[in-house]
């Protein structure tokens, strides 16, 4: 598909580079009344429902092979990690707890699986083998909220979202993949939604620094060199890379409704991928 072709079909900002014609994303979409995990080619064409309407699944991301998503899902009447085939087949929990459990992201040997829980009462950062097993909280830090976890590339540590600060305001930190050598980024004026480049060298996260507007920032992985990626009034969140590191997919309401853009990794020419005019976010790129 032509960047004429996408301004045919109405993107707002169809001036820059294609994205990739090969592959597929992953995001949650309201079609009809529930949150629900759908695919699509990487142009936005082939959109088709994974997850069926009536059970509220979101928070969808590919496993390190491509050959499957974990998600969050309501399936048991509370939230829980699942991991499903790649065609939306052969759900398998991988919690199964009457609390809070959410935003799950597979490790990148594919063994373990990084979560929040609010088990232990506040949110906090936990691991667990993926077949259940071994549930291990690494924040224990029951005076604060810790979200958003992400892995390095090498599995060897983890990012992620905490008001430990205090006044509720939210920093990025990165600690090993034991909950050890806790590390503050100086992520300014409220950070969310970290995700790290598939080469280790930079993360991607949400701000909220620029008059509370949320926008997309790049940094290095030591959070030095900070860039404001996304430059526009309105809400631009939930940033995750492509699996080259060349595109940032992200949610944005600049059009209106909630829509997923992609844009290049140097926050050149955005490109609306998703096209429809109900509510889409939380994407992820397949490997």
């Amino acid at each position: 598909m032509t960047l004429a072709s996408l301004a045919a079909l109405g993107c707002g900002d169809a001036t820059g580079p294609e994205p990739p014609a090969s592959g597929e994303i992953v995001f949650t979409a309201i079609r009809e009344r529930f949150m629900r995990i759908w695919v699509a080619n990487a142009d936005g064409t082939g959109q088709r429902p994974l997850t069926p309407e009536g059970e509220t699944s979101l928070e969808p991301s590919w496993t390190p092979d491509g050959s499957r998503i974990v998600f969050t899902s309501w399936l048991d009447g509370n939230p829980d990690i699942f991991v499903m085939d790649a065609d939306g087949s052969d759900w398998r929990p991988v919690t199964r707890d009457t609390a809070y459990d959410r935003s799950g992201r597979l490790s990148p040997d594919g063994k373990r699986v990084v979560f929040v829980s609010e088990r232990t009462g506040d949110p906090d950062i936990w691991v667990i083998d993926v077949d259940g097993s071994n549930p291990v909280n690494l924040t224990q830090s029951p005076s604060s909220f810790d979200v958003d976890p992400d892995w390095s590339p090498d599995g060897a540590r983890i990012v992620f979202a905490s008001d430990r600060d205090g006044g509720r305001q939210f920093s990025l930190w990165t600690m090993r993949a034991d909950g050890t050598g806790l590390v503050r980024l100086p992520a300014e004026g409220g950070a969310r939604s970290p995700s790290w480049s598939p080469d280790g060298s930079r993360i991607v996260f949400t701000s909220y620094r620029d008059i509370g507007d949320a926008e997309i920032y790049v940094m290095r992985a030591d959070g030095g060199g900070q860039t404001n990626l996304s430059g526009r009034a309105g809400v631009d969140e939930l940033p995750r890379w492509s699996p080259d590191g060349e595109y940032v997919l992200f949610s944005t309401k600049r059009d209106g409704n909630s829509e997923i853009y992609a844009m290049g990794a140097d926050g050149s020419e955005p490109v609306n991928i998703t096209r429809h005019p109900r509510w889409d976010a939380m994407a992820a790129w397949r490997p």
